[in-house]
């Protein structure tokens, strides 16, 4: 395994497989629920597949993999979607109905399934809501993922950083260190919708936020989605 990719467990059962990548000077972030059906969300560039599986494999074999998924169709978010179904016989890709029609259905090697806005997959153990959020942070078929039962949302794009960053932190300067990034790239479609739908995703009160670029944050995850719709807001009017 390469010695910039690293495991994390931060909380019962789930993981934050994180590697290093510079340029562009980041982390990029794998999310694995150990339930009776794992599941993985991002699957990452092509590239870094062979280094990612074989942290995976460490936590679950592949051949036991039930589920894989991403936040909307980019080559870090799934560049390796089809090698991970090569590897893993029995997953198979979960995205919304957009992603799926749009992208997926043709796109990827097996048949993906579609998840409706809210829908709750059940992982024994485990409950997954797949949540729509379209041009959030950007791509008509995004969306994100909120495990029930630990109360984290798979954030995915939003909170980008650059930098490194520790595995898991309680520290507000995420929120800091984001819209740094966010006038640094400039990545999020920002429209009027983009600070509704971070309010509506806020009143989930999760209590972490897992992100793709960054650590897991842990403590009052609904305010720092509020602030960040904030910021947002702020950008739209003084466009």
């Amino acid at each position: 395994m390469d010695d910039d990719t690293r495991i994390d467990e931060f909380a019962e059962g789930m993981y934050r497989i994180s590697t290093w990548t510079d340029p562009p000077g980041m982390v990029f972030n794998q999310i694995l629920v150990d339930a009776e059906e794992p599941l993985l969300f991002h699957l990452g560039h092509r590239g870094a597949f062979d280094v990612v599986s074989a942290a995976v494999d460490r936590v679950v074999p592949l051949d036991r993999l039930r589920w894989l998924s991403f936040g909307h169709y980019e080559a870090d978010e799934c560049g390796a979607m089809n090698p991970w179904l090569a590897a893993a016989p029995h997953s198979e890709v979960v995205h919304g109905l957009t992603g799926v029609l749009v992208s997926l259905g043709d796109a990827a090697d097996r048949a993906p399934r579609a998840l409706a806005d809210g829908e709750v997959l059940d992982l024994g153990g485990r409950r997954i809501r797949w949540i729509d959020t379209p041009h959030v942070p950007h791509g008509w078929d995004a969306g994100l993922m909120f495990e029930e039962t630990t109360g984290t949302l798979f954030a995915g794009d939003l909170f980008t950083q650059m930098g490194p960053s520790n595995a898991v932190t309680g520290d507000t300067d995420v929120l800091t260190r984001a819209i740094e990034t966010e006038d640094l790239l400039g990545a999020t479609a920002v429209t009027p919708r983009t600070a509704p739908t971070l309010r509506a995703l806020a009143g989930l009160e999760p209590n972490r936020l897992a992100l793709m670029h960054g650590p897991v944050f842990e403590g009052d995850g609904g305010s720092l989605l509020g602030a960040l719709a904030d910021d947002y807001e702020a950008r739209l009017t003084g466009a």
